[in-house]
């Protein structure tokens, strides 16, 4: 339980081999940072968990330093300002922060985003209003470029990325298929979030299902999977299709490459002779200065009801190791949060 005198954190303990265990993190307390000069002392309120907290766990080169061991998780945060001693930053404030996996944290307010005193909904910062939700309208909007009439497909079609990446693209007049693990994921992505079909990811065959929901090829795959549902998707990628790319759920945990033949030369052959374009990206380096435009429109489109948005709210620091794991696996539904501390 977060308290005023101690600073819970959790730690990265070892590298994890395959799937992430018990072993992987590790809570400890320590004494709670004091602020110098120009420095403000954040509380946490909201912790994100995302897929890419896995890359970090690893010593592979990528585009961010890996954590190292003994230190602190890193990962978004919402946080209500403690003490200030940065004339930016008064007591009370909400903050979007990269705080990492604690009860406390100490920024200088570089990066850091004021959220003032009374937002609304101050979570959503770590969703629908921050990277996840950039992310799909960033990706789908520059890279994707969805016109009226297209098919795009995305999978994790009920996480933050892919709901929003299929709201927008039926905004954008497309005819939008998911793909989804379990019924009831499927059922929310038709009813709730308008889209024209969902395929679960776990019941038959995906590719047989994919063909049947695609009868005039897809235009659009925005990919955040990898793994069998790209399998199922590329042979159906119309000439000049886009495939955004921001993330590889599904091979995270892979210790190896996939089992059987080299099938760089089929899915090369493919790029080449459908002209795709396939595009890889990470969200604040190539698409930064389009944050303020993000927020102005999703905003209105939040204001409206023509987005809607879930959440998946776990309470406890010390539940985000097998909350993040459960993730890796599929097991949220909506952008999952971690409530770790009391709004004030």
């Amino acid at each position: 339980m977060q308290s005023s005198d101690k600073n819970r954190r959790i730690v990265l303990n070892e590298r994890p081999k395959g799937e992430p265990n018990d072993n992987t993190l590790r809570l400890e307390e320590a004494s709670i940072p004091q602020p110098g000069d120009g420095e403000v002392l954040l509380r946490t309120v909201y912790l994100s968990l995302d897929p890419y907290m896995r890359g970090r766990m690893s010593a592979a080169k990528s585009y961010a330093n890996p954590v190292e061991i003994g230190d602190t998780m890193v990962g978004g945060t919402v946080s209500r300002v403690v003490t200030s001693k940065n004339k930016r930053f008064n007591e009370g404030d909400w903050v979007l922060s990269q705080g990492g996996w604690q009860d406390y944290s100490i920024t200088n307010g570089e990066g850091v985003i004021n959220l003032g005193a009374d937002t609304p909904n101050p979570s959503w910062a770590l969703g629908i209003l921050g990277m996840p939700g950039f992310t799909a309208w960033a990706g789908l909007e520059f890279i994707g470029e969805p016109k009226a009439g297209e098919t795009v497909v995305v999978a994790a079609a009920t996480g933050p990325v892919g709901a929003t990446v299929g709201q927008i693209a039926k905004l954008k007049g497309c005819r939008v298929v998911g793909i989804a693990g379990g019924e009831e994921k499927c059922r929310y992505a038709i009813e709730e979030l308008g889209f024209d079909a969902c395929i679960d990811r776990r019941e038959g065959d995906l590719k047989v299902a994919l063909k049947e929901a695609c009868p005039d090829g897809i235009d659009v795959y925005f990919e955040n999977v990898g793994g069998a549902v790209f399998d199922a998707v590329l042979p159906l990628m119309n000439p000049h299709g886009r495939i955004p790319v921001c993330g590889l759920v599904a091979q995270y945990n892979a210790t190896s490459l996939p089992e059987g033949p080299d099938r760089s030369p089929l899915i090369l052959g493919t790029i080449l002779t459908q002209k795709l374009r396939v595009q890889g990206f990470i969200i604040f380096d190539t698409f930064g200065h389009k944050f303020p435009e993000f927020q102005k429109v999703m905003q209105a489109w939040l204001k409206e009801g023509k987005i809607k948005y879930r959440e998946d709210m776990v309470e406890g620091l010390e539940k985000a190791p097998q909350a993040l794991y459960g993730m890796l696996k599929g097991e949220n539904f909506g952008k999952l949060v971690v409530r770790v501390g009391p709004d004030s």
